[in-house]
Order: C-alpha cells, then structure tokens, then sequence
C-alpha cells in the first residue's frame, strides 16, 4: 500500500496541475463582433488568414510589422487596431500563439520576415506579447528598424539602432508602471513615449474589460486611433 501511494500522489498531483493549466488556458479573452468584422477585406486593406496568423496588406511596400498578441487574449481581438495601421501605411503580420502565450512563440517572427521583402521591419505586441517581442529585438537587431510597445516594456539590453516607440494609457489599471519606467533604462536608441490620456490596457485590442483594469475616459475606437498616429508619425 505504502509503495503505491509513493508513486499515486505524484501522479494525482500531475494530473491536478494539468487540470488546473487546462482550465486556465480554456478562459482566455475572445475577439469580439468589432474585431470579427474587421478580418473581412475592403478596398484598401487585404486581410487574409496564413499559416502563422493573419496578413494585413495595405497600400505600404516598404514598412511592415510582426505583432505578437497579449497573453490568454485570442490574436483576432487585435484586427481593428491592426487594419487601421495597415490602412495608415504599415502592414502588419499578426502572429498566432500556442496557449494564446506569447512566451511559447517567442521567436516566430524569424519565420514571417522570411516570407516577405520589405525595407523597414518592425516587432511589437501588446502587454505580454509586447515584452516577448522586446525580449526577441534585443536578440535579433540585425534586420529590423524598432520596436513598438503597447503597454508593454522591455527587460534586456536593445541596440542602439533601434527606434522604440512606447504607447501607454493613463487609466491602465493592469501594466506595472515601477517596472515599465525602468525598462526604459533599456532602451539606448531613440525612445519615443507616449501616454494617451484616459486610455487603458484592454483597449488596444477588441475583446471586453480585462480583470484588474481601470475604466477608459476614452473610446476604444478613439484609443486605438491615437495610438495608430503616434507609430506612424514616428516610424522611419
């Protein structure tokens, strides 16, 4: 009896823990009708489903972005934001994560640069996906032009080359902003940081209230606009 429990508790611990992950991944923010909508193609912006996610294909032939999605929230939920920019003149590659977790797909934005010819590529994301993308800039300079954060910030060393440009909300009640300002020390390119007054951490995407966050003084359509302004009046 005793040798059976020996290796019976571990296993129930196992499957317990396993329970647990499985429960905690299924109840990860969903796109919502807005978002949904936006995947249909129009006139200026092509939006089409590829293997690593979704292109948005606007009028831009030389600037283009790989955006990673912010943990447990589904990457579709960004399509409004994301059109927009594509639109404005910077397509974008959006990047499906395993587990909706940015920390598993780390380095995925190796293989959809590969795909396309453009002059200026950047990486970015939102949240957690935004700190994912700062953790691969810092590794992968050689080929790319910045970084965009959106509530996001970085944790390791990026090169001088790069341009970051950091667009937070005021009323963010879910971004740590102690460790947020001291990534900055980060950042030894140009830094260009933007704090949109009266925005918040869900609104950069399309998928409800987020738990912990504080209530927007602004529109999500108006958040996303400004924030669209702020990265391409400043990209290269």
């Amino acid at each position: 009896m005793k040798n059976r429990l020996k290796w019976m508790l571990p296993l129930m611990a196992a499957v317990a823990l396993a329970a647990a992950f499985l429960l905690y991944i299924g109840g990860y923010y969903r796109a919502d009708g807005t978002a949904l909508a936006a995947l249909v193609p129009d006139g200026t912006v092509d939006v089409s489903r590829t293997e690593y996610g979704w292109f948005f294909d606007g009028p831009s032939t030389t600037d283009a972005l790989v955006f990673y999605p912010g943990g447990m929230v589904e990457e579709t939920a960004y399509a409004p934001l994301l059109r927009l920019l594509a639109r404005e003149g910077m397509d974008v590659c959006l990047v499906k994560m395993p587990l909706h977790l940015a920390v598993f797909g780390v380095n995925r934005a190796s293989a959809v640069m590969a795909r396309y010819a453009y002059d200026h590529w950047y990486v970015g994301g939102h949240s957690l996906g935004g700190a994912m993308a700062a953790a691969y800039a810092a590794r992968h300079a050689k080929g790319l032009t910045g970084l965009i954060l959106l509530a996001a910030y970085p944790t390791r060393t990026l090169d001088a080359s790069l341009i970051t440009i950091s667009v937070t909300g005021t009323e963010d009640g879910v971004l740590d902003r102690a460790k947020a300002e001291a990534g900055k020390a980060f950042v030894t390119g140009e830094l260009c940081d933007y704090a949109l007054p009266g925005g918040n951490h869900a609104q950069f995407g399309d998928y409800g209230d987020q738990r912990g966050d504080g209530a927007a003084a602004i529109g999500r359509e108006e958040q996303q606009r400004l924030t669209v302004e702020h990265i391409i009046g400043k990209k290269r």
